[in-house]
């Protein structure tokens, strides 16, 4: 099945949330970790059957994270600016959603990683599907998780470089 183009500006989305975790590891080293922790987190045999149940535009992983167009169950690639910047777009018949993960330099050869997740939940629907999701916290608790091991496996690489 082709993919579907999601045809909604990123901006447009309104915000949800912002969450941030500091890595002891250069802004490069956390950039390198982002693709193998965002494979490891919605690349899988659930995410696939889980994003095809919601109707997801994007259904399995494909092409090059690194740049537009490549996917995940539930996200396509819309920008990409190493290392700084990284964001996907997705939509299904509840919610048109963005993911977009900013690294911050600090000082010290350390970084901050922060997710903002943006989203719109149309319809009565959409708002029940919002109450599930974001209202029950289940969607910090993922968030969590991601920012969680991505400073691990950037740590683990800048201590092993």
């Amino acid at each position: 099945m082709p993919h579907r183009a999601i045809d909604v500006p990123l901006e447009a989305l309104p915000p949800i949330d912002e969450h941030s975790i500091e890595i002891d590891a250069p802004a490069e080293t956390a950039w390198a970790a982002l693709f193998p922790t965002l494979n490891r987190s919605f690349d899988g045999p659930l995410a696939g059957t889980f994003a095809r149940r919601l109707g997801c535009a994007q259904t399995e992983a494909s092409g090059d994270l690194h740049h537009p167009g490549g996917t995940l169950p539930g996200f396509v690639v819309c920008r990409s600016v190493a290392p700084v910047m990284f964001a996907m777009l997705g939509e299904h018949r509840f919610s048109a959603y963005a993911v977009v993960f900013r690294i911050d330099l600090l000082p010290g050869q350390r970084c901050r990683v922060r997710i903002e997740t943006r989203a719109d939940f149309p319809g009565i629907k959409g708002k029940l599907y919002k109450a599930a999701v974001i209202g029950t916290r289940g969607h910090v608790l993922v968030i969590r998780s991601i920012l969680r091991s991505l400073k691990k496996r950037a740590e683990r690489r800048a201590k092993g470089s």
